[in-house]
């Protein structure tokens, strides 16, 4: 494996990386996460058109919605795994050709079983892909792995929004729920030729633990095993705001077309609004390399919970549901995610950088998987307004009891945020 500049340093001439190739490389990943975030997000406004052509209950819809995030999952653990190991670059290049021919077989699909299936499939690519390009920017990134993180957060954000006004307008374009999927996945195919043909492999294979360590840098007061008492505790964090935010996500268009009696158009707005929301992503990333992440996510829980009661509880206008969106996607995606994903790599040692992206991605996803089908369940027992009261402004408060088990003195903590102890090694960024 072939190793950069530890923590995105300016680089030497023996690294062979420049600040363009850096620039480049870096825009290219964000650009294919952003596509990623767009190929996910064209189900949700479509859902209701696929319900009534297939005939599938809520509660299927449900599953749909938000069961593929079980493939996410399952992939967390064995590709932060190889991502230790193996070329994160190839890692992520097959992850989008695998998310893509998913994304390509779903309008082929003829009943509840396959699609499923196909939405799996899409789900295993498109974790494989997140671990793997988390692993890239906390080994590259090193200390400033919440900001850089925030950036692919403002690209994800951005997919989140433009992927269901894109989706809605081609459907209605070509009078089909199909086109969008087979334009997404022709659009994946070409980015995965994009990546490898742009991305250093100098950047992408970057060794952290081995390049700090040796400058001078100790990691003793972090556990030596990646699984303890803080990951437990952000993996609880990472449980809840997957439940809180694909709860939201996977079936707001539904409950604005069918509770509030939205037009398509609107409830594909106001879900586009939610990905604006993400694009906070960007300063909520500055916080966290300079604040206690900890309590920057207890806060973050409380706002997303209070966001949650006032859109299920309260508004029914068009402009509320809109500005309340675009508040659950900073709170719930642009804070939460960009928190969660990077403090659980805070809580393991460098070398197990991957591992931690991994562990975020199993304890983020698998919660998520479920979390639709969980939604439908709870509005069909107490409607719309008492499944967002449980699943989405009260769950919150477990979320806050798993950080209270956070020890910051034993992660690896922001350079702004290092007591005296652990500024002993290199002055990168």
């Amino acid at each position: 494996m072939s190793s950069a500049t530890e923590g995105g340093s300016a680089p030497t001439s023996s690294d062979h990386l420049t600040k363009t190739s850096i620039a480049i490389g870096f825009a290219v990943l964000c650009a294919s996460y952003m596509l990623n975030a767009m190929d996910r997000q064209i189900f949700y406004p479509l859902l209701p058109e696929i319900r009534n052509e297939l005939g599938f209950s809520l509660e299927q819809g449900g599953l749909l919605a938000t069961g593929f995030t079980l493939g996410l999952a399952l992939a967390g653990p064995p590709a932060g795994y190889l991502a230790d190991r193996l070329s994160r670059k190839a890692i992520v290049v097959v992850s989008v050709l695998v998310y893509s021919l998913g994304t390509l077989a779903i309008p082929l699909a003829v009943g509840f079983v396959d699609m499923s299936i196909y939405r799996l499939v899409v789900g295993v690519g498109e974790g494989v892909q997140a671990t793997a390009l988390y692993a890239v920017i906390g080994a590259f990134f090193f200390h400033r792995r919440a900001l850089a993180a925030g950036v692919v957060g403002v690209a994800f954000g951005l997919g989140v929004f433009l992927g269901p006004l894109l989706g809605n307008g081609l459907a209605a374009g070509w009078g089909t729920w199909r086109a969008p999927f087979f334009l997404f996945a022709a659009a994946g195919l070409l980015m995965s030729l994009l990546i490898a043909a742009t991305v250093s492999r100098r950047m992408t294979e970057a060794v952290t633990g081995a390049a700090t360590e040796t400058a001078g840098a100790t990691y003793e007061h972090v556990p030596a095993s990646p699984y303890n008492r803080n990951t437990l505790g952000i993996g609880i964090a990472c449980a809840v705001s997957g439940l809180v935010f694909y709860g939201y996500l996977g079936l707001y268009p539904t409950f604005l077309r069918e509770a509030l009696a939205f037009t398509p158009d609107q409830a594909a707005f106001a879900v586009s609004m939610g990905g604006l929301g993400a694009m906070m992503a960007l300063p909520a990333g500055w916080l966290g390399d300079r604040y206690n992440q900890a309590r920057l996510l207890m806060f973050a829980m409380v706002a997303t919970g209070v966001t949650a009661y006032l859109m299920y509880q309260i508004a029914t206008s068009a402009p509320a549901q809109y500005l309340l969106s675009f508040l659950m996607g900073t709170f719930a995606s642009g804070f939460l995610f960009t928190n969660c994903s990077t403090a659980m790599q805070r809580a393991v040692r460098p070398h197990h950088v991957g591992r931690g992206a991994g562990l975020f991605i199993l304890t983020y996803y698998v919660a998520a998987a479920f979390s639709g089908l969980l939604f439908a369940r709870l509005v069909g027992a107490l409607g719309w307004d008492g499944a967002g009261l449980w699943q989405l402004t009260l769950l919150p408060i477990i979320g806050i009891a798993g950080l209270l088990l956070v020890d910051a003195s034993r992660m690896v903590l922001p350079k702004a945020a290092q007591p005296a102890s652990q500024r002993s090694g290199p002055k990168t960024s």
